[in-house]
């Protein structure tokens, strides 16, 4: 049970995180198209932005979440890397190593959160968007071969498929930020990190209730009886035709949370779409009525 609330966190977390980020870069796109570039960093609330004066505490409140999401995930993987393995291998390096790679990992997300935090404070050096674009890229990249390395190890076929799944959505963030490192004013690529966050997220939400929740676990696949609910590799498909049966309605699910990501981006450029040009209608006067007299009579002067 505290396997399946933990990843729930983690999945509202991730979620919110890359929805936010789909807002603000649309947002700002929308308003200036020419002066447009991405950022890894939108001030919160997002009205605020141009007013660096207003609303002070607030517009740090991404950073302060993140950091705290960051923490108390850092502290579960240290936690459970204390924990004897339960699935008859007693207290094994693979179980201690693998979960302390995924907190260094965490560890270095949490480092370069703090150096965003610091490039607030004028007595700090602030860090230019490319240098810090391309440090997530490296970390993400990082992250995708924890995945990938504890998909090797893992004495569950179901979850192995579920790390090598989040590993090749970590791939795909760092491929975007090291685009966007390169190429800032790319408006899809910082989209598609956004995108990618919040399908990490539902993926993990995802995983959670496959391993952890009997009524989405594939047919043919149980949890073991003498371990504890919700511990890692604790879910497996005794017959070969039932891992190839789990691992094919897990990549069919997959690509349904891909096409709900889709939509969602549609939804949240049309809807911040409306939103900017409502605004943007509002601020403009209406011509005077004699204007087009004018240009009209202008424009007949020089045809002759």
């Amino acid at each position: 049970m505290a396997a399946l609330v933990y990843q729930m966190i983690s999945s509202a977390a991730l979620v919110s995180l890359g929805l936010y980020h789909m807002v603000a870069t649309t947002r700002n796109h929308l308003r200036s198209p020419q002066a447009y570039f991405a950022r890894p960093y939108h001030p919160f609330p997002l009205s605020s932005s141009s007013s660096p004066s207003n609303n002070h505490r607030l517009r740090f409140l991404q950073l302060y979440l993140v950091i705290a999401f960051l923490v108390v995930a850092i502290v579960h993987q240290i936690v459970i890397s204390l924990d004897a393995d339960p699935l008859l291998k007693g207290r094994s390096p693979v179980h201690y190593f693998t979960s302390l790679q995924s907190a260094a990992s965490l560890f270095l997300f949490l480092l370069l959160t703090l150096a965003l935090l610091s490039e607030w404070i004028p007595a700090l050096l602030p860090l230019p968007n490319d240098l810090i674009f391309g440090l997530a890229a490296g970390l993400f990249y990082l992250q995708s071969f924890v995945f990938w390395g504890a998909a090797t190890v893992q004495t569950s076929d179901l979850q192995a498929k579920c790390d090598s799944v989040s590993g090749r959505i970590s791939a795909l963030a760092s491929i975007l930020c090291l685009v966007l490192a390169c190429q800032p004013k790319l408006f899809v690529a910082d989209v598609g990190l956004g995108a990618s966050l919040s399908l990490q997220g539902l993926w993990v939400l995802q995983t959670g209730l496959s391993l952890y929740v009997d009524a989405f676990i594939p047919e043919g696949c149980h949890k073991l009886l003498d371990v504890v609910n919700g511990v890692e590799g604790s879910t497996k498909c005794d017959l070969d035709e039932s891992k190839l049966r789990a691992v094919a309605i897990l990549d069919l699910v997959f690509l349904v949370h891909v096409m709900f990501v889709l939509l969602i981006v549609m939804v949240t450029y049309a809807m911040t779409a409306k939103s900017v040009g409502i605004r943007a209608l509002g601020s403009y006067e209406a011509l005077p009525s004699d204007n087009t007299h004018i240009q009209m009579k202008a424009l007949s002067g020089t045809q002759a």
